[in-house]
């Protein structure tokens, strides 16, 4: 708590890791990893019922976005989010940027994709000129300022579907579940930023899409998630249905095995999916 002060003193934000090697200088007898540092965090926002940005610590980010939209920063020309290339927009991890910028969009689809290569493919082929979209991606499972960011968008254009993206596999529900009904591990930050989100793809009724050789064994860690999904109460049963079936097949199918069909395909797959409104 004192480390916090100091910092909201200078007027400062460090991330996590920054937080870290400080009090590793500092502190070294309290604080000999990361992870105790993370616990330490979540402590006081328990205790001071308050969030980690109020504390001045920032979220380290991964998160990236393309397609239609506009982001403007206070002070700063807007960017079009369209012609940003493949690798797409970074999204900041100043939650008070994030807050207070500008955001326009003739969009009528968010769709959240797990994985940056599938990203990179949809941005790439400029999909969003077929589908009127915004992408967005945390590259797995996702950060504060990616989730965040999302939240912001659900707001400022409420009437637009959030649509996920994710392999078929426990893995690629419990990203989707994070940023639907937040996570278990950031306490009272827990639900602040979640979203109504549906899922799209993979699922069960696509395995006929993919050929039987694209589909591999459920690794031990696959198993383990799952089982913790399913003992999770806010788990809807057509989840739980999606779950059974890996768990009764022993399969798990990646969105690359969908290139059997082309790699121009996934545009038409998401397109197909919207048309006949199949996510839930």
């Amino acid at each position: 708590m004192e480390m916090c002060f100091q910092i909201l003193l200078q007027g400062k934000r460090v991330t996590q890791r920054e937080l870290f090697y400080k009090l590793l200088c500092d502190s070294p007898d309290y604080f000999s990893s990361q992870l105790e540092v993370n616990r330490s965090v979540q402590d006081v926002v328990a205790l001071l019922r308050c969030s980690r940005f109020s504390l001045g610590i920032m979220a380290s980010t991964r998160g990236l976005v393309a397609g239609r939209l506009s982001l403007q920063e206070p002070g700063k020309e807007a960017v079009d989010c369209s012609a940003c290339g493949s690798s797409g927009f970074p999204i900041s991890g100043d939650l008070n940027l994030l807050d207070n910028t500008i955001i326009t969009s003739d969009a009528r689809y968010i769709i959240l994709v797990e994985k940056h290569a599938i990203f990179h493919r949809l941005v790439e082929d400029r999909v969003f000129n077929h589908i009127p979209c915004v992408f967005i991606t945390a590259k797995g499972y996702p950060d504060i300022a990616t989730r965040f960011f999302l939240h912001r968008m659900s707001i400022t254009f409420p009437h637009l579907p959030i649509l996920a993206l994710v392999d078929w596999n426990p893995a690629g529900l419990a990203i989707l579940c994070t940023f639907k009904f937040g996570s278990v591990g950031m306490g009272l930050e827990a639900y602040r930023y979640a979203c109504n989100v549906k899922w799209i793809g993979l699922r069960g009724d696509d395995l006929n899409l993919i050929p039987q050789e694209s589909l591999v064994p459920l690794k031990p860690k696959d198993s383990q998630i799952a089982k913790s999904l399913l003992s999770s109460k806010i788990l809807q049963e057509n989840y739980r249905e999606e779950l059974s079936l890996m768990i009764e097949t022993g399969k798990r199918a990646e969105i690359e095995a969908l290139y059997c069909h082309g790699y121009n395909y996934l545009g038409k797959y998401i397109a197909t999916k919207i048309v006949q409104g199949k996510y839930i």
